[in-house]
């Protein structure tokens, strides 16, 4: 297995093979929460204004994400994995929209398959690309906006590396390395109620979650549902 790794938009759009598109902070942690809490699907697209039509043709029932950290006007939730913990959202299908997860595997359009990545579900996503056994690995952390390197998506990016190469880091080194990143720092500031603290102890809640988030292409759009191995 060949295992490359890369960043940000651009890093999405190279990716051939099995891709893992990274979002820590916080979409694929959201998106997990979601599943768990019986969430049907979500249908992940980059913009939110295709969201909104989306939900306008009955193609889903809820809209969650956010533009700057904050909900957009008309989403029913905001890209919050501690909101959405205690949504009732079971069976419904969601359409979520961010400014990096979303995008980049809106950008992964070379990839054979595709998985999004987070620390909640990193062990899960490890087992479920080794039992398909690819020859190619993209493992691609999308950063800010798909613009900027960040701490929790990069170390989240070497965890699964570690990890599909046999090895076990330790999770509270990870965790402590993320801690000190700007990204994190946010979430200690008050005046920005848009980033609760809770969301930073769900994201950072290592191999938490027993499955992976497998998307697929359903009617033209990318879709995300659990994968269980």
């Amino acid at each position: 297995m060949i295992i490359n790794m890369s960043s940000l938009l651009d890093g999405a759009r190279e990716a051939r093979g099995t891709a893992i598109i990274i979002d820590v902070y916080r979409a694929f942690t959201t998106a997990a929460i979601a599943l768990s809490r019986g969430v049907n699907a979500i249908i992940l697209v980059a913009e939110i204004e295709e969201a909104l039509e989306l939900k306008r043709n009955g193609a889903g029932d809820l809209c969650m994400g956010e533009v700057d950290g904050k909900r957009p006007q008309g989403f029913d939730f905001g890209n919050s994995p501690h909101e959405i913990s205690t949504a009732n959202v079971v069976g419904k299908t969601l359409i979520q929209s961010t400014r990096a997860g979303t995008v980049g595997v809106s950008a992964a359009v070379n990839a054979d398959r595709i998985y999004a990545g987070s620390l909640i579900t990193a062990a899960a996503t490890v087992k479920a690309v080794i039992k398909s056994a690819p020859e190619t690995v993209n493992i691609v952390a999308m950063g800010s906006e798909g613009k900027v390197k960040t701490d929790e998506d990069e170390q989240c990016a070497l965890y699964l590396r570690n990890l599909l190469q046999g090895r076990k880091p330790d999770k509270d080194s990870v965790k402590s390395l993320i801690l000190a990143g700007e990204e994190s720092q946010k979430y200690d500031d008050p005046s920005l109620p848009q980033w609760p603290l809770e969301d930073r102890v769900m994201a950072l809640d290592i191999d938490s979650h027993n499955f992976a988030l497998r998307i697929t292409k359903e009617d033209d759009f990318f879709v995300a549902r659990p994968e269980y191995v």
